[in-house]
């Protein structure tokens, strides 16, 4: 039987009314619990790291994560993708997107992700097309985003709830179906409310605003697009929120401050004890929040 790929495994999720949760690495030692936690809950996931991740922390490189994930994965339950990989990032600082994401399906990374959402549509569409052109050559599918997902730019967002009543950054419908068909691109990160969780210096250790999702939002993306849809900046939603997305096109789930704050708070005292930490917060994830738990025993079949 051959080994399901990870676009083969979104359409499934998709398919099945589940979702397959991302978990962003952003030190090395977080690797090894995340994979032992998601084989114990025989959960489906990915292993990723984002170029923040690599830049601002310490996962090293690309490479050392693809090293890293050589020792320790379990193929029966995860794969390796690239995450955010920014035309411009969280500094309006350009970012080298063609020679990161080519150097990523060089080392074997099993999926990538190009995110040019701080561009207007045009540019974002000409970027993503480039990603992908390149990508599917090699049989490498890719993720991109649509609409303003908000949480790692520098100084404090603006009130939550003003945000949401706004509907300010959410991904256009209309504009998500231009975007799809023009760029061919595998699935599609979108915003409906959710954001992501602060990295700066000042903001990574607190508590993550509570999101909330607008379930009809998603709902028409999903009738636009016809393809997985993914939600970035996962953790900390109410569970019903969770479920109404999975319901409603949700594909796949990232996870970072939920994994990364326990393993800071106490990788200065013990890697060991940091690591178990790192293991209990994605089982309990993975069962609880998410309520993905067993997915792998129907998406690795």
């Amino acid at each position: 039987m051959s080994r399901p790929t990870t676009a083969e495994l979104m359409v499934r999720a998709l398919a099945q009314g589940t979702a397959i949760p991302a978990f962003n690495i952003p030190y090395l030692p977080m690797m090894a619990p995340v994979v032992r936690a998601l084989a114990d809950t025989k959960t489906c996931g990915l292993i990723a790291v984002a170029n923040l991740e690599f830049v601002k922390f310490e996962s090293g490189s690309p490479a050392a994560i693809r090293d890293e994930y050589e020792r320790v994965k379990n193929e029966a339950v995860t794969r390796l993708h690239m995450d955010h990989v920014p035309v411009i990032d969280e500094d309006n600082l350009r970012v080298d997107y063609l020679g990161v994401l080519g150097e990523a399906v060089e080392l074997g990374y099993e999926s990538i992700m190009v995110d040019g959402s701080r561009l207007d549509l045009a540019e974002n569409i000409a970027c993503t097309r480039a990603v992908v052109d390149m990508a599917h050559a090699r049989k490498v599918p890719v993720e991109a985003e649509l609409g303003a997902i908000l949480g790692h730019e520098a100084g404090p967002l603006p009130p939550y709830e003003e945000l949401f009543a706004s509907g300010r950054g959410f991904t256009d419908a209309a504009e998500a179906a231009q975007f799809v068909r023009e760029t061919g691109v595998d699935w599609l990160s979108i915003a409906i409310g959710n954001i992501h969780g602060a990295i700066s210096a000042a903001g990574k250790a607190k508590q993550k605003v509570a999101a909330r999702l607008d379930i009809d939002q998603l709902g028409r993306l999903r009738e636009a697009t016809g393809i997985p849809l993914v939600l970035h900046g996962g953790t900390g939603i109410r569970r019903d929120y969770i479920q109404a997305a999975i319901a409603n096109g949700i594909a796949k789930i990232n996870v970072a401050t939920a994994i990364r704050q326990p393993y800071e708070a106490l990788r200065e005292q013990s890697i060991e004890r940091a690591q178990q930490a790192v293991y209990d917060a994605t089982c309990e994830l993975v069962a609880d929040e998410l309520a993905v738990a067993g997915n792998a025993l129907r998406l690795m079949v």
